[in-house]
């Protein structure tokens, strides 16, 4: 459970904005949440579908009436909705079911009232005197899959079970059909009688059955086996329609109070251009039973206090719905907070459906201290820090995030984060050289402010040697076109395509077919020796094709999730490019939008950023929208994404909750608490202690920042998380504190050296004579951005006084404040 309460209290009344119980005399969190009936009347009516198409005699649909407050809350008020036809005698409405069937063909529109609102829906009706005969792929493989027969527990699984083996998810219809139809003697489809085939009598438990009962006699599942059988298990029509996706109705809600229900509908559309309701042949389930549990009919059921989602999974498709479950009278009197700009609207606007305060806004102090690492990587100077808190003017947040956007760090930082996904590294593929002509040319590009689907483009239509087109080491690191093709696709989409090598994707809508049409688009990728015998030129052999694994089939190059263009005559790469950043493409903006969210929050939007699928919804959807919009908007200058992002208030909030009670770790109520990261904190604890790093083919003194190679041989760096580049998965650094991270920081040399390093800032102050406590203000300005408290000043004093070796106490106090969770963490 993602938004939750640690104790609920209860219903409380406020009729002042000053709390008798607040020291402060500001409005207290009892106060600014308050539970108990507030009245919220007005509302709009929804009707789901907002138009029905019935297409055959057998085509039915259900609806969904649902009633929102102004308050966000939703309720499910089909069963007291009043419904009438006008014409009246083309389709009926089932009440008890809660569906229209069709009558006869012609068009009429369904008015539902419910109190004082209306909605109007049209409904078509064409073919109601023809009745479709059941087939395999559309009505018995979805059996298969709501039933969790061809799960990989089950008969899915490699070696399947007791003998029967499906494939993965019914990932191939055709060999599923052979195995129901053709093995064991006909016993599991028994087309003479029907009733006695084990595909029935299985999962209905009317014999033992390891699995247990999977669906009832009568069932809609149940009839769509039966009927199937009975029509002789037929295989299907070289014309059967194809599905071509699908949909969950309603696609969000919020409900109020434990035990409320909602109802879902999955709607499938197919290749002919119908539409079907496939909710009872859909498999559904909840992320989180605690909070919400949907029945096999589509029914969800609140529980406790959260936010998650239920997903729908019907062929090779999934869709999810965002369910909000809040306490019943849960009210947010909202705290005044100014909205900067559109990431302040869209982040409050979920905020406020949660009934989740914002945090108060963070001090200058820590401000200055987090804008610093987070924009450029490193520690803002004594002076700098000093200057930027002694600005009185309203706008110099403002100003400072304008001024680090121009410094020569903010393209090392972001240089170093695109290294790690292009895996720039020296080893067997790429020797030195090409290695650093291969970072040098990504830090120019982010330099001279290249736009970032310029630089994608670039990467993948490079061709030349790799010494002189430094581009083309993009080309060097992998060898085959498949693996090259899931790069790419993690890279610049931010989707996960691996697992669709071998079987249909089980989380997603990607097939065998999608993977290897998307390979084919580096199939013709060629690679020679140069003139120079350590160079790799990089060219387009304009022939090579990528076979489907399962049957050998040549693929044609198809855009994920998109069209099969006309790569005749053409650089493949170039066609994928052109196509990478266009309005066709629904995911390059919005991967990049939520990377460099990510960077700034501590987690993506889509969480982790480089596993975009519909059953890792965003959670926030039109936050990442806004962003890629923007993104887009600015020719995909992805500095201005920063300044807006840094400007917001949800940016500059503190990291304290405003109510400490609710516990929210993804929709940015308060901002995050994040180690450093291996680059950051040593480059941190060599700008606080004035000391020098030596690293292996940069002089003494270059920042871990500008360490180009992935196989940079530092300890420190390998052990805070730093990653060997070997894939392109973000996973692959770390930043989860660790036991050995804690001891090396305690005891090892790397914190000593630095505070003891010849010429460093407690030598540099010692050898000028200035005052202990002089030392230590010092000490705290360049390490945490602010000076002692008066508690700690006074225990620091008192230490210092007592102390008979003062050099000895002022390095103790300088490897405390290095030791803290404030300097190690941005806060």
């Amino acid at each position: 459970m993602n938004i939750k309460r640690k104790s609920e209290s209860s219903p409380r009344r406020v009729s002042d904005s000053f709390c008798p119980t607040s020291q402060t005399g500001r409005t207290c969190l009892t106060c600014l949440v308050v539970l108990g009936a507030i009245a919220a009347n007005a509302t709009t009516l929804a009707v789901y579908p907002s138009e029905v198409h019935l297409d055959s005699g057998r085509d039915v649909q259900r609806l969904i009436i649902v009633e929102t407050r102004d308050d966000g809350v939703t309720s499910d008020v089909t069963a007291n909705a009043g419904l009438s036809f006008a014409p009246e005698g083309l389709a009926k409405w089932d009440a008890a079911e809660r569906k229209l069937f069709p009558i006869a063909d012609g068009e009429t529109t369904l008015t539902v009232q419910c109190r004082d609102q209306t909605a109007t829906v049209a409904v078509h009706v064409r073919n109601a005197g023809v009745m479709p005969k059941a087939t395999f792929r559309n009505d018995v493989e979805p059996v298969l899959m709501k039933g969790g027969c061809n799960a990989g527990s089950c008969h899915g699984s490699a070696q399947g079970k007791n003998g029967f083996r499906l494939t993965l998810f019914g990932y191939d219809p055709a060999a599923d059909y052979v195995t129901l139809t053709r093995q064991l003697r006909g016993r599991r489809v028994n087309t003479a009688a029907t009733d006695e085939s084990l595909m029935l009598l299985k999962p209905t438990g009317k014999v033992d059955h390891e699995g247990g009962t999977r669906f009832e006699t009568g069932s809609v599942p149940y009839n769509a086996v039966h009927e199937w059988i009975a029509l002789g298990a037929p295989p299907d029509p070289a014309d059967l329609p194809t599905l071509k996706g699908i949909e969950i109705l309603p696609k969000n809600c919020v409900l109020e109070g434990e035990g409320t229900t909602q109802q879902f509908m999955v709607l499938a559309q197919y290749s002919d251009g119908s539409d079907r309701d496939v909710t009872d042949l859909t498999l559904l389930s909840s992320s989180d039973d605690l909070t919400v549990t949907v029945d096999r009919s589509g029914i969800a059921k609140s529980g406790a206090r959260g936010e998650t989602y239920v997903m729908a999974r019907f062929g090779t498709y999934a869709v999810v719905s965002q369910v909000i479950v809040l306490p019943a009278g849960l009210t947010l009197q909202w705290p005044e907070t100014p909205v900067k700009n559109y990431v302040d609207e869209l982040v409050f606007a979920k905020l406020k459906k949660l009934r989740v305060p914002p945090a108060e806004r963070t001090s200058d102090e820590v401000f200055v201290r987090r804008v610093y690492l987070d924009i450029v990587g490193v520690l803002p100077t004594v002076e700098e820090t000093r200057t930027f808190l002694g600005d009185s003017g309203a706008d110099k947040r403002e100003k400072l995030i304008e001024a680090l956007l121009q410094r020569p760090e903010f393209p090392e930082l972001w240089a170093l984060k695109w290294a790690e996904l292009l895996r720039v590294q020296s080893g067997t593929t790429q020797d030195s050289k090409g290695m650093y002509r291969y970072n040098d040319w990504l830090r120019h590009a982010i330099a001279s402010n290249q736009p970032i689907d310029i630089i994608a483009r670039e990467l993948l239509t490079a061709e030349g040697g790799n010494y002189t087109q430094p581009a083309a080491n993009f080309y060097l690191t992998d060898s085959e076109p498949p693996v090259m093709a899931e790069n790419v696709a993690q890279v610049f989409l931010g989707v996960q395509i691996k697992c669709a090598q071998c079987h249909n994707h089980p989380f997603e809508r990607w097939t065998m077919d999608d993977y290897y049409s998307f390979a084919a688009f580096f199939a013709q990728v060629g690679k020679k020796a140069s003139s120079d015998p350590r160079e790799t030129v990089v060219y387009n052999r304009a022939s090579g094709e990528v076979t489907n694994l399962r049957d050998g089939r040549t693929m044609p190059p198809k855009f994920l999730g998109g069209d099969t263009p006309d790569v005749a005559g053409k650089d493949r790469r170039a066609v994928l490019a052109e196509w990478l950043a266009s309005p066709e493409n629904p995911w390059f903006a919005q991967n990049i939008a939520n990377r460099v969210w990510a960077h700034f929050f501590g987690r993506g939007i889509v969480e982790p950023p480089d596993d975009v699928r519909s059953t890792n919804p965003a959670s926030n959807p039109e936050l990442l929208t806004a962003l890629a919009e923007h993104l887009v908007s600015y020719h995909f200058d992805f500095r201005q994404l920063i300044r807006d992002i840094c400007a917001s208030y949800a940016y500059q909030m503190s990291t304290q909750p405003r109510d400490p009670a609710i516990v929210d770790d993804r929709n940015f109520s308060h901002a995050p608490i994040r180690r450093l990261s291996a680059e950051q904190l040593l480059d941190a604890l060599s700008e606080a202690t004035e000391s020098k790093v030596k690293f292996a083919g940069l002089p003494l003194g270059a920042r871990a920042m500008q360490v180009a190679d992935g196989r940079s041989g530092n300890y420190f760096l390998n052990l805070f998380g730093r990653p060997a580049r070997e894939t392109v998965c973000t996973c692959e650094r770390r930043s989860e504190p660790t036991l050995g991270q804690a001891l090396h920081l305690i005891n090892g040399d790397t914190i000593q050296a630095a505070i003891n390093a010849p010429g460093g800032r407690l030598e540099r102050l010692l050898a000028v004579n200035t005052a202990a406590p002089a030392i230590v203000e010092e000490i705290y300005w360049a390490a945490l951005c602010r000076a002692p408290r008066a508690e700690e000043k006074t225990a620091l004093d008192q230490y210092l006084t007592s102390a008979q070796d003062s050099r000895t106490a002022l390095e103790d106090v300088f490897w405390s404040v290095l030791n803290s969770k404030e300097f190690v963490f941005t806060h």
